[in-house]
């Protein structure tokens, strides 16, 4: 069972104890863990857990009738609700704290944001009248906690809490999913791994069977923060030497074996009958004594206690801290309240400035500092891929293949094209038919384009400006809509632009372009090759030619009329539709930059402004 079992059984063996006086390895404890139990209890009072925070906690969990109430009546001298089916409804979290000093013992319930004295002959209906009130008459449960103060003489100082006991078979009055909801609370209380794990096991069953076991082991398979406590030893000792020293379930941190109160017993005489029973009865002798009794189940937990918190309270405190801090600087940046139209202007222009400011770092500077880790904010490196995306898209736009139907566009054009004249030239409305015809094939990728360029603008817009008035939510709104009527408006100028360059590529065929001319030579260049497989009937008909593509001549063959002057359209356009295809790209993104520019620096501002101030020059800024 591991070092801590080892380490229990190496203590001087403890002597049968009435419990109107501590044992002593709890009472040697008391003076020091007392400062840090109270401190733990009151984080929990204070919700702290609510928060993300988790404290340190003896859990107590069992199967129903496993025998829970009877190991904490013995632990703290008093008695706790019985009766048929669950007897816990709500986490009951028990502090007992041992004060040697008072004249009675004092007890009070906490819950509900209220405190009920009550004494130990009244304990029990205190409990159930204060579950009632919590989880409703009836026998469901409530995760809402209930808090029970014991102060009394010779109890350990511990805090735990006790959860229902497990059942699987809904009685009358429970609802159907009872399993279901007391399996949820107790993992909620024992998931986490500052929890000890009080596992309350009957002698009389297989430890293996018990659910108990099954949900501390999905938790905490090497049972390293597990406590297993045995009653009803009495009942069952065939056996149990065997069960607690084999340890087939995963207890790391031990078993105690215990023998629960009878009857009309006092706690004095059920702790001496206890002595008895495991010095005398002939089977239970042969247990190790330093695993036996409610005396040691107090001192290995007082013990377990103590080390939990020294481990957990350096860590809480940390955390206590980093979550203050985080609030403090919250707190900072809550504004203040502002009380005139001139203390509501300054909070503006200094939003309007630092919106401003990020936004050129975003949009037109590139900088990075702000959103490190969100790409969709790194606004340039985004734009450049849209507008590669819209040149390719232009690129592959069916009626840009170049190869599909070799020449036998341009030879119609042509053919439609000829006029009274000389018939070497190549004839200018031929190759603006085509052209037009081009210009208009890709004319519809360009209002998608827009709107995909600006809607991601808005987008950032948007996002930034949300950022820095996030604590002035009466201005979201107006702001929200302004720039989105801005966004609109930038959209429609861009659109504008867009169908102005689409027209003017449909008008005239011009570039002053080198380019043009080295393209269109470097094209002719390959005529020859081309005239030749049309004259040569034995050769394939395929051929490739650099910057078309493979073609097929085999159609052409019959057809040489015209053949070398659509070959020269042919590469003419070719070559003046690279440059008009980057001519498109290279406008956008030049017009695409100047708009987002004006937008930073001029329009936003001013169409927030005009949204705050109204159409009749005040309201928005006075609300």
């Amino acid at each position: 069972m591991g070092d801590d079992r080892a380490l229990v059984r190496s203590e001087p063996e403890p002597k049968p104890l009435l419990v109107a006086h501590a044992p002593p390895l709890a009472a040697s404890y008391n003076d020091q863990i007392r400062p840090l139990l109270d401190a733990i209890d009151r984080l929990r009072n204070l919700m702290v857990m609510k928060e993300g925070i988790q404290l340190p906690t003896i859990v107590v969990v069992g199967d129903q009738s496993s025998g829970k109430s009877s190991v904490l009546e013995s632990l703290a001298g008093i008695n706790l609700p019985r009766g048929q089916g669950i007897c816990t409804r709500v986490p009951l979290i028990m502090r007992l704290q041992d004060n040697p000093h008072a004249d009675r013992p004092e007890l009070y319930l906490e819950f509900n944001g209220k405190v009920v004295p009550t004494d130990e002959d009244n304990i029990s209906k205190a409990i159930n009248d204060a579950t009632d009130e919590i989880a409703g008459h009836g026998k469901g449960v409530s995760n809402a906690p209930l808090t029970l103060v014991i102060k009394k003489d010779g109890v350990p100082d511990l805090t735990m809490v006790d959860l229902p006991g497990i059942t699987r078979v809904p009685v009358h009055g429970q609802p159907e999913n009872i399993y279901e909801q007391i399996s949820e609370m107790i993992m909620e209380y024992i998931r986490p791994e500052e929890s000890i794990i009080l596992n309350v096991l009957s002698a009389t069953v297989d430890f293996s069977t018990c659910d108990s076991i099954r949900m501390s082991q999905t938790v905490d398979k090497t049972g390293r923060r597990t406590l297993a406590v045995v009653t009803k030893a009495d009942k069952a000792p065939d056996g149990l030497l065997e069960k607690v020293t084999a340890d087939d379930v995963n207890i790391g941190l031990g078993y105690v074996c215990v023998r629960s109160r009878i009857g009309g017993e006092t706690y004095e005489e059920a702790r001496r009958e206890e002595g008895k029973l495991f010095d005398m009865h002939p089977l239970l002798c042969k247990i190790d004594k330093s695993i036996v009794g409610v005396p040691v189940l107090a001192q290995k937990l007082t013990q377990i206690q103590a080390t939990i918190m020294a481990k957990c309270l350096p860590e809480i405190v940390k955390k206590i801290n980093d979550k203050l801090s985080a609030n403090v600087a919250e707190l900072k940046r809550i504004p203040k309240n502002l009380s005139s139209v001139t203390e509501a202007m300054t909070a503006f222009m200094h939003i309007m400035g630092s919106a401003k400011e990020s936004l050129r770092k975003v949009l037109l500077r590139g900088e990075l500092d702000e959103y490190l880790d969100e790409e969709d904010m790194h606004s340039p490196a985004r734009l450049v891929e849209m507008l590669n995306q819209y040149y390719d898209e232009l690129q592959n736009c069916t009626d840009s293949n170049l190869s599909d139907f070799f020449l036998l566009e341009e030879m119609e054009v042509l053919e439609e094209a000829k006029g009274i004249g000389l018939t070497d030239f190549l004839p200018r409305t031929a190759f603006l038919f085509l052209l037009q015809r081009k210009v208009k094939g890709i004319s519809s990728k360009s209002p998608s384009f827009v709107a995909r360029v600006w809607d991601y603008i808005e987008g950032v817009v948007i996002r930034v400006l949300m950022r820095h008035s996030e604590n002035y939510p009466q201005l979201q709104s107006s702001t929200r809509r302004a720039a989105s009527n801005l966004i609109n408006k930038m959209k429609e100028k861009a659109m504008d632009r867009m169908m102005e360059s689409v027209d003017m590529e449909k008008l005239a065929d011009y570039t002053c372009n080198p380019e043009y001319m080295l393209e269109w030579n470097n094209l002719m260049s390959q005529q020859n090759i081309f005239m030749d497989a049309i004259d040569h009937v034995s050769k394939p008909s395929n051929i490739v030619l650099q910057g078309i593509g493979e073609v097929d001549v085999g159609n052409l063959r019959h057809r040489k009329q015209q053949i070398q002057e659509a070959f020269d359209l042919k590469m003419r356009i070719t070559a003046y539709w690279k440059i008009v295809l980057r001519r498109f790209v290279d406008s956008m993104a030049l017009h695409l930059l100047f708009s987002v520019q004006n937008l930073v620096n001029n329009e936003m501002e001013m169409e927030i402004v005009g949204e705050l101030i109204g159409p009749n020059g005040s309201g928005g800024i006075e609300r």
